[in-house]
């Protein structure tokens, strides 16, 4: 039985739904299997099969303690009606590379891939003979879309609470709106003074309170889970849309089976592009994963020089959901390629107490195979946007604009490239203003009018999920500090006995 144990301690063994249930290992680290890679799909026979399918045959290496019954029913509850596209993750040619629109779930963001999961997940990891009225608490910070993915999966889901925290000011009017206004009799949304990484280190600290976690199952009966990409139950479903990518490819004959495929992924907490190397060590030919940064380039820094560096300026840009200067699932990827506990638990305390750490020579060799990363500023961003729409009438978001300018970039630098993926994470209709300004006309209005405006212009179709935001009521309108944090999980936790 494949099991789990922390990226800093190789002592745990757990199963991948007890390890989906706790989210955060006790010592902070990630849930992490070293037998990733003992088991390849196929990839000979992904050709005709759905998304649903090519899902089955992924989780169930993934996640082998979940039944055939159990996994199947999950995937069948994910991925139905609440999707626009039957095919989930349609690949479409963008030019000479080829765009996968991970966008056309219920909050029109690439979060709806695993939060629309995570949930079912989650209601079948209750351990047999454990506290029948013991309820799980979701517990997440977020950048922009992971809020509203996972409020719109958990939200009056049997036997769980969530408390979404967002860094106030720092998200779009619209992705603020998508979460103020959610809807649920155990969903709780709070804004924080400070920025994402101020938000997810605070989750992180609660995570790691033993004696809070021992506070409320006794009190409260509550435990802690998260929906961040920290959990692994998060993070499986994101290696689907890779093979699905691939199968489509090889379906309309631009590869044979076998050919590497180079991946470019818009990144922040590096959930979207780990899922790749999963992938990657479970048998799917890929090439180069490309990261693509904003103008909070630490990753591409680090990718570069193998030196991590936090003590930075931070960038309020029109990509979001990538501004970000902690990037959590990293520390996967360094215990994968290292299988160094000790090692990881040190450059965490490094990144911890002094802000930086540095890998070792041979670490960052094998990052240089794998990996390859470059970055686009606001400027770039509209600039790519503007000349997709006009070479290939294709109406792009900007956090797909960075990972398409970055794939140009990376096709310049490497002309014996693979064929090229660009992952489009969001809806162009997330942040519209930007859009269009990329397109080469003013914003004029709030949000809501802008959209209106940026249809107009472009003919493209407004999902209506978030045309009808304006109006609906607002629900959720708390504020605090980074530092009452923990009382108000408390305050939630106690509500929900």
């Amino acid at each position: 039985m494949t099991t789990f144990h922390s990226t800093r301690n190789t002592t745990d063994s757990l199963t991948s739904k007890q390890a989906i249930r706790k989210g955060i290992a006790d010592d902070g680290g990630l849930f992490v299997t070293d037998s990733l890679g003992e088991t390849h799909v196929d990839i000979a026979s992904l050709a005709g099969k759905s998304y649903q399918q090519i899902a089955f045959d992924v989780l169930s290496v993934l996640l082998p303690d979940f039944t055939e019954t159990e996994l199947k029913a999950c995937i069948s509850e994910a991925y139905g009606v609440q999707w626009s596209d039957e095919k989930i993750t349609p690949v479409k040619p963008l030019g000479d590379d080829y765009v996968m629109e991970l966008f056309n779930g219920p909050t029109s963001a690439f979060k709806d891939i695993a939060l629309q999961i995570l949930p079912r997940f989650m209601a079948r990891t209750t351990p047999t003979g454990g506290d029948d009225n013991e309820k799980i608490m979701i517990v997440t910070a977020t950048s922009g879309d992971t809020g509203k993915a996972a409020l719109a999966g958990f939200a009056d889901a049997e036997g769980t609470g969530i408390t979404v925290f967002y860094p106030e000011g720092k998200v779009s009017q619209v992705q603020e709106l998508q979460m103020s206004t959610q809807a649920g009799s155990n969903v709780n949304v709070c804004a924080v003074k400070g920025n994402f990484d101020d938000a997810q280190s605070a989750v992180k600290r609660i995570f790691g309170d033993r004696a809070l976690a021992e506070r409320l199952a006794g009190n409260s009966h509550v435990v802690l889970s998260s929906a961040n990409s920290i959990n692994i139950g998060r993070l499986a479903p994101q290696v689907v849309y890779y093979y699905r990518a691939y199968a489509d490819l090889v379906q309309a004959g631009r590869i044979q089976p076998g050919d590497k495929v180079d991946y470019v992924v818009p990144t922040g907490n590096f959930g979207d592009i780990l899922a790749g190397y999963f992938a990657k060590e479970m048998g799917l030919p890929v090439g180069k994963l490309v990261c693509a940064s904003n103008a909070n380039n630490v990753l591409t820094d680090f990718l570069r020089t193998g030196r991590y560096d936090r003590r930075r300026p931070f960038y309020k840009t029109v990509s979001p959901s990538m501004d970000i200067l902690v990037s959590s699932n990293l520390e996967r990827l360094l215990y994968l390629l290292s299988g160094d506990d000790k090692l990881i638990a040190d450059l965490m305390k490094q990144l911890s107490e002094n802000g930086e750490y540095e890998v070792p020579a041979d670490m960052l060799e094998k990052l240089h195979e794998l990996f390859w990363s470059c970055f686009c500023n606001d400027e770039g961003a509209k600039t790519a946007i503007g000349k997709v729409w006009k070479d290939d009438h294709y109406l792009c978001d900007t956090h797909t604009a960075v990972a398409w300018d970055v794939a140009q970039q990376y096709k310049q630098a490497n002309p014996e490239h693979n064929a090229v993926v660009v992952l489009s994470t969001a809806s162009p209709y997330k942040f519209p203003a930007a859009v269009l300004e990329g397109i080469g006309e003013k914003a004029e209005g709030d949000e809501f009018d802008v959209m209106e405006q940026l249809h107009k212009v472009t003919g493209v179709p407004v999902p209506k999920n978030l045309a009808d935001l304006r109006s609906r009521a607002v629900r959720h309108r708390d504020v605090i500090d980074r530092g009452e944090m923990l009382d108000y999980v408390l305050g939630k936790a106690a509500a929900e006995k």
